[in-house]
């Protein structure tokens, strides 16, 4: 009997074979940057063919592995080293946008390449959005010419909705800013976008992205003031973003007054001493008289908790309006800003309708107090800014109100052919 071990066959000369599915492919963005730029050699300046060829590219190239090479290419020629320079070594092309005319119009048809681009490889949307705030973040290593035409490629490109405002962020580098290469940039985006679109659909566009706030912060903090971003606009020939960005500031100075007004009601402050804060608001922040007094009604009914049951509210109106009284007068000293006061009356009661009874009683009680309205006929009372019910509502107290004041009813009857129904 044989007691040696027998040996067990062994696998000799076998090899394992990866799945394809588990091979990775090399990153290369060299070889892919070859076949773009051999391709846009090949088409010329010809755009349409630049967006043709692209498009089929797309199919046979990898576009969503390398797509900031692709967009460095489209808009520098060849891939970015960190900073915005070119490497000296690598292929480039001229059939980009920094090689292109410095017009508005070339930069329109370049926005059209992208434009189709991206909508025929929709998953390119957040490459291209990234590779945008990268450039920004570039702007000092491009020259002045080459920064021009990106700033009017992308005021296009956010005007026709292939780029989100949410780019615009990187403007707010420290040392752009500092430098005041932001503010430059901003100067000809904003005059492209305003090209394609109005000043609305701009404003629309960054309130989406909460940045219709923050554009003074296109220059250094000891520079962030109405007066010199209005200046700086106005002169570059914006007088309408100028515009936009003042009543922006005027906004958010009637909001917080509002505030404060209410505080200090509600605390029960001397009146003498809300008002000299309220004059001192509207001197500083240049906010008009019939402005303010639509602010403090607004306040002044705003502090109290109305009673639920129409037959009481009338009395408690009575009562708080006239403590208020003094403190509305402060604010009607002209023509406007009573005509004003009539108006948020007849508005307030007409949106609270357990006050609809009231408004006879409070207007009569204006009449008799400090807070004269109109007296003579050298005013229009325009009821234009007014919902159509709300002034047919005014209309309807034309048998009373001309009684009080034959004025008045002078200043309605011109307003007729407004409302659906006669003036009795």
């Amino acid at each position: 009997m044989n007691n040696q071990k027998q040996q067990k066959p062994t696998l000799s000369g076998q090899r394992f074979k990866t799945r394809k599915r588990d091979e990775k492919e090399r990153f290369d963005p060299t070889q892919f940057q070859d076949c773009i730029i051999q391709g846009l050699t090949e088409t010329g300046t010809d755009l349409e063919a630049v967006a043709k060829f692209l498009d089929a590219s797309g199919a046979k190239l990898d576009y969503r592995r390398y797509a900031e090479t692709l967009f460095d290419i489209l808009v520098a020629g060849g891939m970015l080293a960190p900073g915005g320079t070119l490497a000296d070594d690598m292929m480039r092309t001229d059939v980009c946008v920094f090689a292109a005319q410095e017009d508005l119009e070339t930069m329109q048809a370049f926005a059209q390449v992208f434009n189709k681009l991206i909508r025929r490889y929709k998953y390119l949307e957040k490459g291209f959005e990234d590779e945008v705030k990268k450039l920004l973040l570039f702007l000092k290593g491009f020259s002045e010419s080459e920064r021009n035409k990106l700033a009017m490629l992308t005021g296009v490109l956010l005007a026709n909705g292939t780029l989100n405002a949410s780019i615009l962020n990187s403007l707010y580098n420290e040392n752009l800013v500092k430098e005041g290469v932001s503010a430059a940039f901003a100067v000809k985006l904003f005059k492209s976008w305003i090209n394609e679109k109005d000043i609305n659909a701009v404003a629309a566009s960054l309130r989406k992205v909460s940045m219709d706030n923050r554009l003074m912060e296109l220059f250094p903090a000891n520079k962030q003031s109405v007066e010199h971003f209005t200046k700086y606009f106005t002169e570059a020939g914006l007088k309408e973003l100028s515009e936009y960005v003042r009543n922006q500031q005027t906004i958010g100075a009637r909001k917080e007054l509002q505030k404060e007004l209410q505080e200090q009601m509600s605390r029960g402050d001397p009146f003498k001493d809300i008002v000299l804060y309220v004059k001192e608001e509207m001197k500083k922040n240049s906010i008009p008289e019939p402005v303010v007094i639509g602010i403090v009604w607004s306040s002044v009914m705003s502090t109290v908790e109305w009673n639920k049951k129409e037959e009481l509210v009338a009395e408690q109106a009575i009562k708080h309006l006239k403590q208020h009284s003094p403190l509305l007068a402060a604010f009607t000293t002209q023509g406007q800003s009573e005509l004003t006061l009539l108006l948020k009356i007849q508005e307030y009661c007409y949106d609270n309708i357990h006050f609809m009874k009231a408004f006879q009683k409070i207007v009569v009680l204006f009449y008799k107090g400090n807070t004269k309205f109109p007296r003579d006929d050298s005013l229009a009372f325009d009821v234009g800014g007014a919902p159509h019910s709300v002034s047919q509502s005014l209309v309807s107290h034309c048998d009373w109100l001309r009684h009080l004041h034959g004025v008045l009813l002078q200043r309605l009857l011109p307003l007729r052919p407004l409302f659906q129904g006669p003036v009795r």
